[in-house]
């Protein structure tokens, strides 16, 4: 898949600023864990509740769970989804504090014997082995102690929920690791408690095969009345799978598989704190962008996940074998089954055999906290687990956060979810994602309008309504283009506007993907429009767009970039016979990386192994057009 930048058309300036529509852009997080999931508790996070959660998104000041400062977002969120895993939800809390409906347990006794000795961990370890081989404790999914935590769970989003202002979203975490392979999923539903108490959560001991987890939706939306959406991420430790060849059971993926996969997992997640999952380089070799928060851990179970992942090294320092296990086994190569852009090539190869697309999704982004917190922000993040919300411990490799060996220097502060919407509340949200008008973002909240067409023309960027045209002429971000009975190409209408309290814009990319004549998925980049007076060099490289950021300070200056960025971009490399995807990378100039931030607060070198500064950006989600 070759990959490469050539020279755009003129940047179009434009001083508009795109007016309210039908719709409207909503920020949020679709993942976050509380206290009531084991790992978030075990590893520093043994105070923030799910109303913690609300109130920090709301913009309310909070007490940090682990080392007690008190923090607050830098600006409120629109909805969030508080995303407990459904696999033991609530019983390390239960177990530790002696609850009476597990007093007779003797799997809660030996739990409350370990944390009484200063080694919680250790019962964690026992609930980890169950997950793996997906036989439970029976004690712990008693149906009483399993509906206490959901009703807890569903009570804090329902005192919360405000239509209109706040969205809550009811929903959990399906965390299948089959083989050590993340295929965890996100459910959220649009429906409030009435419908929320008539079911438990579908977890990895119903099934760690996503199949099962669709037909359970289906039975339970009808059931109930409810919608859902699943939601993937971290496709890039899914050792291949989250967008496979095959289905679960090995089987040719079918249109009937294509079209149930599409029907409850509309969007992924594509960036959040464990590693940002548009592409890889090892898969773009010529993209230069492609090696961005790239996270190349692996989390292994079997004989390996003993030794690493669940022994006595599991928090702190590891043993000197498991580091020598870990040496020879923890990198890995990137395949296309783990990563956004190559699943969507992979999509497009799929629906030429069989007639429909298994992987024709949108892109957003969202956090994986489990401190309770949504922070996004660089210069205002808060770890992935509570334990590393210090500088002390970010930049320590001995505090493991993330199995077998990712300490907090190695997470990214990411990610956010755009959505346009009609208003906020659960149904019009949920619709959003399900029509994919939505996107991703690193952080930043860059306003993004991405409209693809066939009459779009260049002074289409300097209308008082950017939005209205969009729709009038062409489909919205996640939409399709037909190009029957025309040859003429495709063009897009691309606005963008930098975050209010941000950094100025870089530049606007459009990634296409389609198949070549054999059938051979082909990737191509285009740099659209840019800031600044650059000209493509010889081989049609943009030149950066500089670097303000002073290292010893971690201080940036906006007095490079663009505050908006606008064009209307027509495909020069069109062919009407084949399919395509199209989709936005917006980049921002460069600014500190938050181990930047923290090293100088520590007055302490940068470890040489991350870079200082990173370029945050947008993804819209696709536009796809079919012959």
């Amino acid at each position: 898949m070759n990959m490469q930048f050539p020279a755009g058309l003129a940047l179009t300036l434009c001083c508009s600023v795109v007016s309210a529509q039908d719709t409207n852009v909503y920020w949020g997080d679709t993942h976050l864990h509380t206290n009531l999931s084991p790992d978030a508790y075990l590893l520093g996070n043994q105070t923030a509740s799910p109303d913690t959660a609300y109130r920090f998104a709301k913009g309310y000041p909070v007490v940090h769970p682990y080392n007690r400062a008190k923090i607050q977002i830098g600006t409120p969120l629109d909805f969030l989804v508080v995303s407990e895993h459904a696999e033991y939800m609530g019983i390390i809390p239960l177990v530790l504090n002696g609850d009476p409906l597990l007093a007779d347990s003797e799997a809660a006794q030996r739990g409350k014997a370990a944390a009484d000795a200063g080694n919680p961990q250790a019962f964690f370890s026992e609930l980890i082995a169950t997950a793996n081989s997906g036989v439970p404790i029976e004690e712990f999914q008693a149906d009483a102690i399993r509906y206490s935590m959901w009703e807890q769970i569903v009570n804090s989003a329902e005192q919360h929920n405000t239509p209109g202002v706040f969205t809550a979203f009811i929903g959990w975490e399906w965390s299948s690791l089959p083989d050590g392979a993340n295929l965890h999923r996100v459910i959220m539903m649009d429906q409030g408690e009435e419908a929320a108490m008539k079911f438990l959560p579908f977890s990895l001991f119903d099934s760690e095969k996503p199949e099962d987890l669709w037909e359970w939706l289906g039975k339970i939306s009808e059931e109930t009345g409810a919608d859902f959406v699943a939601i993937p991420h971290n496709s890039n430790i899914s050792k291949g799978l989250m967008y496979p060849i095959a289905d679960s059971y090995g089987d040719q993926i079918t249109a009937e598989y294509a079209s149930t996969r599409m029907r409850w997992e509309p969007v992924v997640e594509t960036t959040q704190i464990k590693g940002d999952s548009e592409t890889h380089p090892a898969l773009s070799r010529n993209d230069e962008f492609a090696d961005f928060e790239t996270y190349d851990h692996v989390i292994e179970s079997g004989e390996q996940g003993e030794a690493t992942l669940f022994g006595d090294g599991f928090i702190g320092e590891l043993s000197e074998q498991d580091r020598l296990l870990l040496e020879e086994n923890e990198k890995r190569i990137a395949t296309a089954g783990d990563y956004s852009r190559s699943g969507l090539l992979r999509g497009l190869v799929i629906e030429e055999r069989v007639g429909d697309n298994p992987y024709k999704f949108g892109l957003i982004g969202s956090t994986d906290s489990h401190t309770s917190i949504s922070s996004a922000e660089e210069d205002n993040f808060w770890g992935k687990m509570a334990l590393d919300s210090t500088p002390e411990n970010t930049l320590d490799p001995s505090k493991v956060v993330v199995p077998p060996t990712s300490y907090g220097a190695d997470m990214g502060a990411a990610g956010l979810s755009a959505v346009w919407a009609t208003e906020n509340t659960r149904e019009s949200l949920l619709d959003a994602f399900q029509r994919k008008e939505v996107y991703a973002t690193t952080g930043p909240r860059i306003l993004l309008r991405f409209f693809g067409g066939f009459s779009f023309l260049a002074g289409d960027t300097r209308a008082t309504d950017v939005a209205a045209v969009g729709y009038r002429k062409g489909v919205p971000m996640g939409g399709d283009l037909s190009g029957v009975g025309s040859d003429k190409a495709p063009s897009f209408l691309i606005h963008a506007l930098k975050d209010p309290a941000g950094a100025n814009l870089d530049r606007l990319q459009v990634v296409k993907g389609w198949l070549d004549d054999r059938g051979a998925p082909v990737e191509q980049g285009y740099d659209v429009a840019w800031a600044g007076d650059r000209e493509p060099d010889n081989n049609g490289r943009l030149p950066p767009i500089g670097n303000t950021v002073n290292l010893d300070t971690a201080v940036y200056t906006n007095t490079i970039g663009g505050v908006e960025l606008a064009t209307v971009w027509t495909d020069p490399d069109f062919d009407p016979l084949k399919r395509a995807f199209y989709y936005v990378r917006v980049l921002q100039i460069p600014t500190p990386r938050h181990t930047l931030y923290d090293s100088v607060a520590m007055g302490q070198s940068h470890p040489e192994e991350f870079p200082a500064t990173i370029q945050e950006r947008a993804y819209s989600s696709p536009i796809w057009y079919t012959p």
